[in-house]
């Protein structure tokens, strides 16, 4: 089946293409939602509650406005966001064990091994490493643009500016 017409059917609330798409997308998703949210059990809470997304706002994708990939991992990326930034989960963090910080402290160099999993590691390999940084910052650990320019110790309008001329470098990319 081709790809446009299991979109098609999932707009039209067809349960088989539901399931092929998830079937085609979640472990990628899965992948996204991991390394910003850190904790498994929850990241699966969170995939299942991005598909149920996926179900409801089926119509709202527009072929027009890009990828099927990039709407589904766009879904996933800021229900990961959400989920860090409540309440419940600020207070879970509170009383971690020192074995999850040396994990996090272990992965913080795994950028490649991350953007290696939703396939687009050959793509930010060409891009410069202040590139590099902001897009990991930003898009693979979750951070606000003012946290990233934080921590970036750059100025928060260039950062703005970097993340626009950053992601249409790897827009061109992907589209070679």
């Amino acid at each position: 089946m081709q790809p446009k017409e299991l979109i098609l059917q999932l707009q039209s609330k067809n349960e088989k293409a539901f399931q092929r798409i998830y079937e085609m997308y979640s472990e990628n998703t899965f992948g996204v939602i991991y390394n910003i949210i850190r904790d498994e059990e929850l990241s699966q809470e969170v995939l299942q509650d991005v598909f149920i997304k996926i179900w409801n706002n089926a119509a709202s994708y527009s072929e027009k406005k890009g990828r099927f990939f990039t709407w589904i991992l766009n879904i996933a990326r800021n229900a990961a966001i959400d989920k860090i930034r409540s309440k419940s989960f600020k207070n879970s963090q509170k009383n971690q064990t020192a074995d999850n910080f040396v994990d996090i402290l272990e992965e913080k160099n795994s950028f490649s091994h991350k953007i290696d999993a939703i396939g687009i590691q050959k793509y930010i390999d060409v891009l410069e490493p202040l590139c590099k940084k902001v897009i990991d910052l930003l898009f693979f650990k979750g951070f606000t643009q003012k946290e990233a320019s934080e921590e970036l110790e750059i100025p928060l309008g260039t950062i703005k500016t970097r993340n626009r001329i950053c992601i249409n470098k790897l827009r061109e990319n992907l589209a070679v």
